[in-house]
């Protein structure tokens, strides 16, 4: 591993950690998958904290809303988010194993965008 993936690793630990849901107030876990977490397992609101996913540049920090599905090539299915402030779209990965996989029922109540 080169010293840059290094510390892309470290990075990405240091920003996957477990928070409060901004909506339901739910303690959510970091993710083990490897990727990010942004929203909550068990009401699916995410919070405005990306410009581009991962990067957690968005100065926003408002809540999103889960109004849809997309799947994507390579990625699956995908929850999107919408700002309930500036209205930024933005789809998010489904956490489908781990700690607290995303509660499937609720999931597929959204419509299909």
């Amino acid at each position: 591993m080169s010293g840059s993936d290094r510390a892309m690793a470290r990075s990405r630990r240091a920003e996957n950690t477990g928070f409060e849901c901004v909506h339901c107030a739910a303690p959510v876990p970091a993710n083990t998958d490897g990727h990010y977490r942004n929203h909550c397992p068990f009401c699916l609101w995410s919070l405005h904290v990306d410009v581009l996913p991962g990067d957690r540049a968005s100065d926003c920090r408002r809540p999103m809303e889960p109004i849809g599905l997309v799947e994507k090539s390579g990625k699956g299915w995908q929850v999107v988010h919408r700002c309930t402030a500036c209205g930024h779209r933005q789809p998010n990965r489904l956490v489908r194993d781990g700690e607290s996989p995303d509660d499937l029922d609720l999931v597929l109540l959204l419509p299909w965008l």
